[in-house]
């Protein structure tokens, strides 16, 4: 993840080599080049999407293409949050390394676990989990597409009862409850790492998904240190971005996943993902309209 951005533009080469100095470890190494099971250990895997998401709007604003609202999807907020100028990056960094770890210490002493399910309603999951036990919604992702996170036996509980029902479902090769109140241990850890952060105005909208609204300011660390224990609203972010008059929603980073859920909440809008060089020439078509 990375490399081609990495190699292709210096400024997305000095991203990785800020990020390594900033965490203490050859992130680009692993980024690059794996192995895959380091890469996807939590306390690796969220600086690296950081650092990637964020090498790539560094290339589009290299290239003069900056949108008019930023916002992000769980972690991802905080890549939003550096896109906003309301973070540093070197500090986003640190905060995400402290959110990792804390998150990685609950997953070991509370095992959990993530499924999405498919074809539901919102209010259908919810009853659905309610059912279950120890399991509650976790992303909104889409219409017809909401994760679910709790305690490995109540997602077992849960993809049981769904599979009787003939319901589809997808276990996430995720180890542990994140957005839910399981994770509620880490929050503490996490306060207290955004204490430190300065907070500068915004040079963009910054709209949560936490939230579901336009925030700034000083509400910004209760929203982060909440965001492992409470739910993501993507849909309710997008549709809200759309209410703003958004047309053209941009994904960067090393995946192309955003790019079709906002499709699946707006199919009248206009997407584009930036994750490797080639991905440039698209992009700038699409800004330019």
């Amino acid at each position: 993840m990375g490399k081609g951005l990495a190699e292709a533009f210096s400024v997305a080469r000095e991203t990785f080599e800020e990020a390594n100095d900033v965490l203490g470890f050859d992130l680009a190494r692993v980024c690059f080049e794996g192995p895959r099971d380091e890469l996807m250990a939590t306390t690796t895997c969220q600086p690296a999407i950081l650092t990637t998401s964020v090498a790539a709007f560094r290339v589009a604003r290299e290239h003069d293409i900056v949108g008019g609202v930023a916002l992000g999807h769980s972690l991802g907020e905080y890549s939003a949050l550096v896109a906003c100028d309301s973070l540093a990056f070197d500090e986003a960094l640190r905060v995400v390394a402290e959110r990792a770890e804390a998150a990685t210490e609950v997953s070991r002493a509370v095992p959990g676990s993530m499924a999405a399910l498919l074809g539901l309603t919102d209010t259908d999951v919810e009853a659905l989990c309610a059912e279950a036990g120890d399991v509650w919604p976790a992303n909104y992702n889409c219409p017809g597409q909401v994760v679910a996170s709790g305690a490995r036996r109540g997602v077992d509980r849960l993809l049981e009862l769904a599979r009787s029902r003939g319901i589809r479902t997808r276990r996430l090769d995720i180890d542990g409850a994140f957005h839910s109140s399981l994770m509620a241990p880490a929050t503490d850890r996490l306060r207290e790492a955004l204490s430190t952060v300065r907070l500068s105005a915004p040079s963009l909208p910054f709209l949560s998904a936490t939230s579901a609204a336009l925030e700034h300011g000083e509400r910004l660390r209760a929203l982060l240190a909440s965001q492992l224990t409470v739910p993501v609203r993507f849909t309710a972010a997008v549709r809200a971005a759309s209410d703003m008059g958004a047309n053209r929603f941009v994904e960067f980073g090393p995946r192309r996943v955003l790019t079709g859920l906002v499709r699946r909440i707006r199919s009248d809008v206009e997407t584009a993902h930036l994750g490797e060089p080639e991905d440039l020439l698209a992009l700038a078509a699409i800004a330019s309209r």
